[in-house]
């Protein structure tokens, strides 16, 4: 097991508020000060939890170069006043920028108890396989 710092803890708590921020300002309607604030707590979260140097090098990796673009480049669009197309940006980027992690989330959630059954169901089980990457999961 492995000792979680307070700062770690601070960050998860910034990145969960980032997060809830940012779908408060999805279901008002795109409000551009929520979503900006969304932004602004998730990434600083993201800092606090793997820290300054780890998390300039996730961004600007050669590799990842397209999707942090597209990511800043969203959150840019929204503080203009664009929210809509901003958010379409920024998902974009996001989805680009941590694919490699949906599959070990999407492991982790199938073994969750209930949540695990309805993902595991036949027709939603085959849009998560698409999503994971699976093509040949087993079941345990």
């Amino acid at each position: 097991m492995f000792e979680i710092t307070e700062m770690q803890k601070i960050g998860v708590g910034l990145a969960g508020f980032g997060v809830g921020f940012l779908l408060l300002g999805v279901l008002l309607l795109f409000d551009k000060g929520l979503l900006a604030i969304g932004n602004i707590l998730f990434i600083a979260g993201l800092a606090c939890v793997i820290g300054l140097e780890r998390t300039f090098r996730f961004f600007f990796q050669k590799h990842k170069f397209k999707g942090s673009v597209a990511f800043f480049g969203g959150i840019v669009v929204v503080l203009w006043g664009w929210p809509f197309t901003g958010m379409i940006i920024e998902t974009y980027g996001f989805v680009l920028l941590f694919s490699g992690f949906f599959p070990a989330a999407i492991n982790f959630l199938r073994r969750v108890p209930v949540l695990g059954t309805f993902l595991n169901l036949p027709i939603i089980g085959g849009l998560v396989d698409k999503l994971a990457g699976d093509s040949n999961r087993t079941m345990v």
